[in-house]
């Protein structure tokens, strides 16, 4: 591309976009809610909306196609083109408008009957130095550091094990798997806690966190079909 056609491709990208936006104002006033709603999360945020949240929105709005891309990763959603994301209240920029989604959040130490059957229940952070513990990798290459609190103590472990893993879903697997104990969000370990697959370790260890936020820029129009998904979740 020469430089004069990079200068009118810069040009052109505000103002298609505001064409976009004026497009689906005009069918709103129409009383019709269109065009694609783009959603930068995480995956727990994805389960957390498909089960919740998505069938009713598609349902009342027909005519929005919903684009929800999950990354472990953190990006930069004006950037990479979303019109929202959904992270951790902590992982939220300061910059953007955050709405609740789900309320609080705790992560849980989680194992199976098989494993510990003989071995010493932990009953300290730091006594689980004497298992085998399944290790996060986190999107940006390091190892996720376990995180306990009890009466305002916080304790960090760098916990050891021989598998280190980059999946929630995949941590609770090889935890049923009776491969050692897994740290995880609670969502995905609640079905193998029900049937008592898994147990828990440590719970008075885990406390509750701000849970999940969908966020936007404060300085951009907001889509009509985003307005609309911002009310359904507040409901």
């Amino acid at each position: 591309m020469t430089e004069s056609g990079e200068r009118l491709l810069l040009r052109l990208g505000p103002l298609l976009g505001e064409l976009d936006t004026l497009l689906e104002e005009a069918s709103s006033l129409e009383g019709k809610i269109t065009g694609r709603l783009r959603i930068n999360a995480s995956e727990a945020a994805i389960r957390l909306l498909l089960t919740r949240v998505v069938p009713r929105f598609l349902t009342l709005y027909e005519d929005v196609e919903l684009d929800l891309v999950a990354e472990g990763r953190l990006v930069d959603i004006v950037e990479e083109g979303f019109d929202a994301g959904i992270r951790l209240r902590e992982a939220v920029p300061k910059d953007m408008i955050a709405v609740p989604v789900g309320g609080e959040l705790r992560f849980l130490a989680v194992a199976s009957p098989g494993y510990l059957q003989g071995k010493p229940m932990p009953e300290k952070p730091d006594e689980l130095a004497l298992h085998q513990c399944i290790r996060q990798r986190l999107p940006s290459g390091k190892r996720y550091r376990w995180e306990f609190q009890q009466h305002g103590q916080e304790v960090l472990v760098d916990v050891s094990g021989a598998i280190t893993l980059d999946s929630s879903q995949l941590m609770v697997e090889a935890a049923v798997a009776g491969l050692g104990i897994a740290y995880v969000p609670e969502p995905y370990a609640h079905a193998y806690l029900r049937d008592e697959t898994l147990v828990t370790v440590l719970e008075d260890w885990c406390p509750y966190i701000s849970g999940l936020y969908l966020y936007y820029p404060n300085n951009r129009h907001v889509p009509p079909n985003l307005r609309a998904f911002i009310d359904l979740l507040r409901e």
